[in-house]
């Protein structure tokens, strides 16, 4: 009787440190093991928390420098408003005409206006911070991953949003404002991947394992940046060149 308990007790021992021996765990891992032995989870380094928060963490180190600058450009015009920018090329390709329009400060509080840039530093600290965490394989609260990913797709439909202002209302383009579109869309892209694969969201997200597994993902990301730049080029392209 003594040595089947203790064969019992070895075995549960090395049941019990088996996760501690894991290469890389996560939450929809996890889900798996608990039962849903059907869904086939992406599996490789493109799926895993070291790629996915490293891409999303070199896009929101770009954003956060453009954010930077366009604050700086802000101040500096209004300080010296009859002064041009250095990224003023031409007519077309001009951040003063961006930076003097009003979608340029869209929060107002009473007479008083703020540059959007300034809150594009507070929103990129924030998400390098949970880049540095999302690295260090942290799983988050579900309500904390949901309310980051709506606080991201805040962020892109603003850039957008922009965009789609300076190509067809402002008629201008700011090269600082297309670095941060390009570099808030990329981090949707590897927001809402780790957000799946890593972080195990939605519960059961059966179709979205899919997505990611057989690389869908990859041609509608490439299509999405080659449309972006298909318009821009579309709409100002002989100005960028001339």
């Amino acid at each position: 009787m003594a040595t089947s308990t203790g064969k019992v007790t070895r075995k549960r021992t090395t049941d019990d440190n088996a996760p501690d021996m894991a290469d890389e765990t996560s939450a929809i891992d996890t889900q798996t093991e608990d039962g849903d032995a059907s869904l086939r989870l992406p599996r490789g380094w493109r799926h895993r928390s070291t790629w996915l928060y490293l891409v999303y963490l070199l896009a929101s180190v770009a954003a956060i420098i453009a954010s930077f600058t366009l604050s700086a450009d802000a101040l500096y015009s209004a300080r010296h408003p009859d002064e041009l920018l250095n990224c003023d090329v031409n007519a077309k390709v001009s951040c003063s005409a961006v930076a003097q329009s009003w979608q340029a400060e869209i929060i107002k509080l009473g007479n008083l206006s703020f540059p959007n840039a300034f809150f594009g530093i507070a929103a990129e600290s924030v998400f390098i911070t949970i880049a540095v965490l999302g690295l260090s394989k942290v799983i988050f609260p579900r309500w904390f991953t949901f309310c980051h990913w709506l606080g991201n797709l805040a962020a892109l439909a603003y850039a957008h949003w922009l965009l789609s202002q300076s190509l067809f209302v402002i008629n201008a383009l700011c090269p600082w404002c297309i670095l941060l579109m390009f570099s808030t869309t990329v981090q949707f892209m590897a927001l809402s991947h780790a957000t799946v694969t890593v972080q195990g969201m939605p519960r059961h997200p059966k179709k979205l394992a899919s997505y990611y597994r057989l690389g869908i993902d990859i041609l509608v990301d490439v299509v999405w940046i080659l449309a972006i730049v298909a318009v821009i080029l579309a709409v100002d392209g002989s100005a960028i060149f001339a």
